[in-house]
């Protein structure tokens, strides 16, 4: 049984979120950030079986943002 699953959340070029999770095909998406949680977690009950649920969903949000100097 695995302790947790690491997701790196990003802004869409389309706009919401994007998620992938690390060392893991598991891809999602989501209009909201307020929606990624839930997102997140009906992603993970897809992907695993019962036996091989992690308890715990770790979130990196990766932000780009440009500057000017």
């Amino acid at each position: 049984m695995l302790n947790e699953i690491i997701f790196t959340v990003t802004e869409s070029l389309d706009g919401g979120f994007e998620a992938q999770a690390v060392g893991h095909s598991i891809y999602t998406q989501c209009d909201e950030y307020s929606q990624i949680h839930q997102t997140l977690r009906d992603a993970v009950n897809c992907h695993f079986n019962q036996d091989q649920m992690p308890s715990v969903i770790r979130i990196h949000l990766v932000k780009g943002e440009v500057i000017s100097v």
